[in-house]
């Protein structure tokens, strides 16, 4: 994979977290809805820096999908969690792909690398510690 396709890879991995942090909010109350809110900016935001670097790269960043399946209905506050906690999982995946796709010292590498040590954090939050975060299985 190149800096650019792990780039591409990377913003539609967090189309698909924001799309999925809805659900999540929506079945949680007080602090743990307040985390969650937190959560959505946060890849909101690290969605929007990776546009920006896929343009400043001369590519057009890749488009959200209208609408992305859950792996799993979500019907109270321990399915919003543990939806959550897939979603930070997931996000921690592409981090982790996009840290091995892009040169050492670049800014991709840089973003990827905060961005996998806040996904594996809000995971833990959500109650998953994987062993290694991100890391692909097998």
């Amino acid at each position: 994979m190149s800096d650019r396709s792990g780039l591409q890879a990377a913003i539609a991995a967090e189309h698909a977290v924001v799309y999925g942090y809805g659900p999540v909010g929506a079945h949680l109350k007080g602090a743990a809805r307040r985390y969650a809110a937190a959560r959505l900016t946060a890849h909101q935001n690290l969605r929007d820096r990776l546009a920006q670097l896929i343009t400043a790269a001369g590519d057009t960043p890749a488009a959200a999908q209208p609408a992305y399946r859950l792996p799993f209905a979500v019907a109270d506050a321990a399915t919003a969690k543990r939806l959550a906690a897939h979603l930070e999982n997931g996000s921690a995946g592409a981090a982790w792909d996009l840290t091995a796709a892009s040169p050492p010292q670049s800014e991709a590498r840089d973003l990827a690398v905060t961005w996998l040590t806040d996904a594996a954090v809000a995971a833990a939050h959500w109650g998953d510690v994987p062993a290694l975060p991100g890391r692909p299985a097998g």
